[in-house]
C-alpha cells in the first residue's frame, strides 16, 4: 500500500479495489467508506490493513472487525458507509471481549490524553460549582469516569449513549460490579450518571441550557456515516442544552479543512475554533470547539 500510495490516486484505488474484491466481496466504496478511526490491536493472529487512519482486520475466516475490537463484530462484505450510525453494530461492539482487565474502551484516545486540555477549561468556567458536564455517545469511553474519579473541581457528569449494551456496562462500572473497585470521585461534590438516550434528541434527559460543557469524542464522526442531515441535528442538539457561556467540544482526527465548514454552517452564530492536540501513537487529533459569540 506504501507503494501504491507514493505511485498516486489511481495506483492506490487499483490495490485497495483488489483488496476489497479478495478480501471483503465488497467494492472500493465499501472499504473507503470507513475513514478516520484508530489504529486496532496488533494482536498476532489477526492480519491489518490500514487505509489512511483506519485499519480493516480479518481472521482466517474473513470475519472483520473495526478498530480497537479485537474480536469479529460484522459479517463480511456488510460493511457499508453508514453503518457506524446503526445501533446494532455498537450493541456488538461492546458486547464483545475486552483486551486483558481494561474495562473501558475509548476511540481516537481516552481520559489520559485529553485531561491535559480540559482541566484547565474546568478550572477557568465561570459557573457554579459542580460544573455539569455531558459527553454525547459516551458508549464505554474513560472519558466520562476520568473526569469524575480525577478531576479537582466538583463534576456532574452525564454520559448517554443509544447504546444499551454500553449504558449497563458504565453503570456496572461505577458501582463496583465485573469484579471492579467501585469509583469513587476525585472531589466529594462531583457526581457521575448513565443513561441511555439518542444523541439526537435529548430531551428526555436534558432541558434547554442544562450543561456548562458538551462533550462529543468521535460522535459526530460516526453519525456522519449515516449522512449530515443527522450530523447536524446532533450539532442541534448539543448547541441546544449548551448554558450561555458553555462550550461544546468535538474531538476528532478530521481535518479542520473538512470539519470546520460544516460546524459553521450548522451553528451560524457561534464561534467555532480548533486546536490541535497530540499526536498520539503518531496520529494527530483535533478539539474543535463551539462557544456563543461575544
Amino acid at each position: 500500500f506504501t507503494v501504491a500510495n507514493n505511485k498516486g490516486l489511481s495506483c492506490r484505488s487499483k490495490l485497495l479495489r483488489e483488496c476489497g474484491r479478495h478480501f471483503a466481496e465488497g467494492s472500493l466504496a465499501d472499504l473507503a467508506g470507513i475513514s478516520r478511526w484508530p489504529r486496532c490491536e496488533q494482536l498476532s493472529t489477526w492480519r491489518p490493513w490500514r487505509l489512511g487512519r483506519a485499519e480493516l482486520c480479518w481472521q482466517s475466516d474473513e470475519t472483520w472487525a473495526l478498530g480497537d475490537t479485537c474480536a469479529p463484530l460484522v459479517s463480511t462484505g456488510s460493511l457499508a458507509g453508514n453503518c457506524l450510525a446503526h445501533r446494532r453494530l455498537w450493541d456488538k461492539l461492546h458486547s464483545g471481549p475486552r483486551v486483558g482487565s481494561v474495562p473501558t474502551f475509548d476511540w481516537f484516545f481516552g481520559y489520559e490524553e485529553a485531561q491535559g486540555f480540559l482541566l484547565p477549561l474546568l478550572q477557568e468556567a465561570r459557573a457554579a460549582y459542580p460544573l455539569r458536564v455531558l459527553d454525547v455517545g459516551c458508549g464505554t469511553s474513560s472519558l466520562c469516569t476520568g473526569l469524575y474519579t480525577k478531576c479537582p473541581v466538583p463534576v456532574d457528569v452525564l454520559g448517554v449513549d443509544f447504546s444499551p449494551v454500553a449504558v449497563a456496562h458504565m453503570n456496572s462500572l461505577l458501582e463496583g460490579g465485573q469484579d471492579q473497585i467501585p469509583l469513587y470521585p476525585g472531589h466529594p461534590a462531583s457526581r457521575l450518571q448513565f443513561i441511555q438516550a439518542d444523541a439526537q434528541n435529548l430531551e428526555p434527559v436534558a432541558p434547554s441550557g442544562s450543561f456548562q460543557l458538551v462533550l462529543d469524542k468521535g460522535t459526530w464522526d460516526a453519525v456522519a456515516r449515516g449522512g449530515l442531515p443527522g450530523a447536524y441535528q446532533l450539532l442541534s442538539e448539543c448547541l441546544r442544552v449548551l448554558s450561555p457561556r458553555g462550550t461544546l467540544i468535538q474531538f476528532s482526527d478530521e481535518d479542520p479543512d473538512v470539519r470546520l465548514p460544516c460546524l459553521e454552517q450548522g451553528s451560524q452564530g457561534w464561534t467555532v475554533t480548533v486546536q490541535e492536540l497530540g499526536p498520539f501513537r503518531g496520529i494527530p487529533y483535533f478539539a474543535y470547539l463551539v462557544q456563543v459569540s461575544h
